[in-house]
């Protein structure tokens, strides 16, 4: 690239200089050149990309380490390759203004609300402090992009009485069984498709599960979990060791998609509005704290890192705020 760019500007000198003079400023800018690095405009791009992508990877891992899903960490990998995509330029060069506009144009492209935009300025927030922390750039330039304001919205949770109509209207044992364990325990989706039958312990009404990062905790079923899931053992003629198997032959492990399409099945069939996986966790965390289980309990029985989260999930119910305010207040 060096010889490229001398030999531009002798061609372009040479009918100015005599060859004594193009010899002399051939030397001199040989001596001059030495000094840098010369990259073409495309060349420049191309060195961003690569450097870039390779700070991404380095990022990836530390947060594999730190025990991230391959969920999470395939999701910021995407996200933050976007970025790249739509502006390239390597890293060091980012500004505040051009995370800004960004999040603006992809917000206005995308017509996504904020909560997905707030998401997206997270991911980039811990991949610019990460930077930071590494000493790749000085100073983050997410510091002064803030939290979206999203508002807060009550969540709807299963009442008693579609709790009931949902288990009597069940036609095989084993949506019986995924129901009470789910509505029992507040496990993860992800979780219960993970479950094999050693892992349950019937006699404690207990089993083990691994929830996000891998992280291990024990859940607790009630009777009634207890007995709709050795009915539903009990049926089973197949050897797969996976707790739920799918009804048709060859019986493979559950899928979370399965276990989501046939509760929203249900649902719709009862007229029953959003019945899915997730609400059953809600709906146990809502009764536990609203029955008066301490907060910290529910965190730990949910497998939440911050308590924050697990007030997200539970609604205190209006009555005994009422009753609350009599009992302390009046």
């Amino acid at each position: 690239m060096k010889e490229q760019f001398i030999q531009e500007i002798t061609d372009g000198m040479s009918g100015v200089l005599t060859v004594d003079q193009m010899s002399q400023l051939n030397s001199i800018l040989l001596q001059a050149v030495s000094k840098y690095t010369i990259i073409a405009d495309g060349d420049k791009v191309q060195e961003d990309i690569v450097s870039n992508n390779r700070l991404l990877e380095i990022f990836l891992s530390a947060k594999l380490v730190e025990g991230c899903s391959s969920k999470t960490i395939n999701y910021y990998g995407t996200t933050v390759r976007q970025l790249f995509k739509y502006m390239p330029k390597a890293v060091t060069d980012y500004s505040t203004d051009d995370l800004r506009a960004y999040l603006a144009v992809y917000q206005k492209k995308h017509k996504a609300s904020k909560v997905t935009v707030d998401n997206l300025r997270r991911i980039f927030s811990s991949f610019f402090s990460w930077l930071e922390d590494e000493d790749f750039i000085l100073k983050s330039p997410v510091r002064r992009i803030h939290k979206v304001k999203t508002g807060e919205q009550i969540k709807e949770t299963i009442s008693d009485e579609n709790l009931e109509v949902l288990r009597d209207n069940c036609r095989n044992s084993r949506d019986l069984a995924i129901i009470d364990l789910l509505a029992s325990t507040g496990m993860r989706v992800g979780e219960l498709v993970k479950l094999n039958r050693a892992d349950v312990n019937f006699n404690e009404r207990e089993c083990i599960v691994f929830g996000k990062g891998n992280k291990e905790r024990v859940v607790y079923f009630n009777a009634r979990a207890k007995i709709h899931l050795l009915q539903y053992l009990k049926s089973r003629k197949d050897k797969n060791q996976a707790l739920f198997v799918s009804l048709d032959k060859p019986h493979d492990r559950l899928q979370i998609s399965g276990v989501e399409m046939r509760l929203r099945e249900l649902g719709r069939n009862l007229k029953i509005p959003r019945i899915h996986p997730h609400k059953f966790r809600r709906t146990l965390a809502t009764v536990a704290i609203d029955k008066g289980m301490p907060v910290e309990q529910v965190q730990k029985l949910l497998g939440h890192v911050k308590i924050d989260t697990t007030m997200k999930y539970a609604m205190v119910n209006q009555t005994n705020v009422k009753l609350s305010h009599r009992k302390f207040l009046s």
